[in-house]
């Protein structure tokens, strides 16, 4: 599933609240974004494309899909209208912060509790929960769309609420994660479903915005916190061969080293004012790499950012794991939280040392008086475990996050250390492989 949301509104330049309000059109910024998109997602066979009846978002995905010229016609649905915010559209943020103080402090810092007392037809009034609507929502549409689409390539275009709406249903986050995740004009984000409805999707990517021309998402107003460039390391051999190396300290191969390249030139534009790394020799390597361009940053160490000790199985293959403890292997790839690695770390052992060192990092960089930007260089399951928390999730939840060899994901800090992280950006492959799928190594841990 590709989930775009529209290009640039006249409203989200005057910084209006839209929701169902249908004035709202794109403006010419807008419009170029979208062709970017069509651009971009030209050689992908998509067999369906379905848009929101809104005109941003309509606009958006004819604009896309004659640009893609494969002959789709987008098929519209009420299911991807955007959030209803029946007291707020049509008027500014200024304003509605002004005007609805407790209201707005609920819709920014407690979502799933914002409610709006709406009046009726007969004169009574009613509590109307915006956010629990649209996830609702959210689910409903993927229920239908999935019983409808199995195996197939599908295009989603709507907008900022229902798309992270859309990518919370999939992965397991509920309505209270509306604001740990942004979407971007035009951003385009990937979801592989493993099946029916029920089962939690993976999320192989979210809001690549190279193509409109930012490498990563711009950063939003008035945040004043951190922000962190987690960026998994380039290929090893024994990523290539597939082979667990876990804390066995393996350097990287010649294509780790290209794709520390490319990262390095992707982000050779993005101001950078720290840099920690795992101090095994793949994240460091890797950091050391993107860091050339930005030669007034020196780069620090942890043992905190370690990947996971797999213990006995380090340096084996699959089938000899299999072989050697047998049934293990499924376990960790089906219930990873169950796993305890024989003479080796449990994935809560991970959790705890990676969350540490994550937010020990965090508060550092929450001390300066401008928004300080900091590249961190992990690993696999490492950074799975931070995508997983800064999002809300837990253990289980661990392999529905994807990182690529050389990935780049963003987290922001609206106010610091001591308040909920965005996910900006996950898994930016782009740079790797021009395209919007990671096409990296799999390879073991």
């Amino acid at each position: 599933m590709i989930v775009v949301r529209h290009g640039e509104s006249t409203f989200n330049v005057k910084r209006i609240v839209q929701g169902h309000h249908d004035e709202s059109l794109l403006t010419e910024t807008g419009e170029a974004q979208a062709r970017e998109v069509g651009i971009f997602l030209k050689g992908i066979a998509i067999d369906t494309v379905y848009c929101s009846p809104l005109k941003r978002a309509a606009r958006t995905a004819a604009l896309i899909t004659d640009t893609l010229n494969q002959g789709h016609t987008p098929q519209v649905t009420d299911l991807l209208k955007e959030i209803s915010l029946p007291l707020w559209e049509a008027i500014s943020f200024a304003d509605i912060e002004a005007k609805y103080p407790e209201e707005y402090q609920a819709w920014r810092h407690q979502p799933n509790d914002f409610k709006m007392a709406v009046p009726q037809a007969n004169g009574t009034v009613k509590d109307f929960y915006p956010v629990r609507a649209i996830w609702h929502q959210a689910a409903e549409f993927w229920q239908g769309l999935l019983d409808n689409h199995r195996g197939q390539t599908v295009l989603v275009v709507a907008h900022s609420a229902i798309n992270r709406a859309l990518v919370g249903t999939a992965i397991g986050l509920g309505p209270e994660a509306l604001n740990r995740m942004y979407q971007a004009n035009c951003g385009i984000s990937v979801l592989n479903f493993p099946g029916v409805w029920g089962e939690r999707a993976q999320l192989e990517s979210m809001n690549s915005t190279s193509h409109t021309g930012a490498p990563i998402p711009t950063l939003r107003r008035g945040f004043k916190g951190p922000r962190l460039l987690l960026v998994r390391h380039g290929e090893t051999e024994w990523n290539r061969e597939s082979r667990f190396q876990g804390q066995i300290d393996i350097p990287l191969n010649d294509n780790g080293r290209a794709q520390a390249d490319q990262a390095r030139e992707f982000l050779a534009d993005v101001p950078i004012d720290g840099a920690i790394s795992s101090s095994m020799m793949r994240p460091k390597e890797t950091a050391k790499i993107i860091l050339q361009k930005h030669p007034d940053v020196s780069l620090a160490v942890t043992e905190g950012l370690w990947e996971i000790s797999h213990g006995q199985w380090e340096g084996k293959f699959e089938h000899e794991i299999e072989a050697g403890f047998p049934g293990m292997l499924e376990a960790w790839q089906t219930k990873p939280e169950t796993v305890q690695m024989p003479g080796g770390e449990n994935l809560q052992d991970v959790w705890d040392r990676a969350v540490k060192a994550w937010n020990e990092i965090v508060a550092q960089y929450s001390q300066q008086e401008a928004p300080q930007t900091v590249l961190v260089v992990a690993h696999d399951a490492i950074n799975k475990a931070i995508l997983c928390y800064v999002t809300g999730l837990g253990p289980e939840t661990f392999w529905q996050f994807k990182q690529g060899n050389g990935a780049v994901s963003v987290i922001d800090y609206p106010d610091g250390v001591g308040s909920k992280p965005m996910l900006s950006a996950a898994n930016i492959t782009v740079h790797l492989s021009g395209s919007i799928f990671d096409t990296t190594a799999a390879g073991a841990l």
